[in-house]
């Protein structure tokens, strides 16, 4: 295994569970990856070089204050890409 940052993988997932709801910036692969930076700057890394390091950092998302930090950082980098795009939507 590799060294991996789960929050990555997490941020990833709640970007795709996040994009269908109408305040949604544009889906083009600039903007998509706009809201993933801005996110990840505001949430802490959780690295993992085992399989059994991310299996172990995969069952704190379970917590319900972990998943919600994650899904209100990608909503609000959502919402800062739609009012400031930094390319014509």
């Amino acid at each position: 295994m590799q060294l991996r940052n789960y929050m990555e993988d997490l941020v990833d997932s709640t970007i795709e569970e996040l994009y269908g709801n109408d305040d949604a910036p544009c889906g083009c692969e600039h903007c998509r990856l706009d809201v993933k930076a801005l996110a990840l700057n505001q949430l802490p890394p959780k690295y993992a070089v085992t399989d059994k390091g991310y299996a172990f950092t995969k069952v704190n998302e379970l917590e319900a204050q972990f998943k919600t930090d994650v899904t209100v950082a990608v909503a609000k980098a959502m919402q800062h890409v739609r009012t400031h795009p930094r390319h014509e939507c």
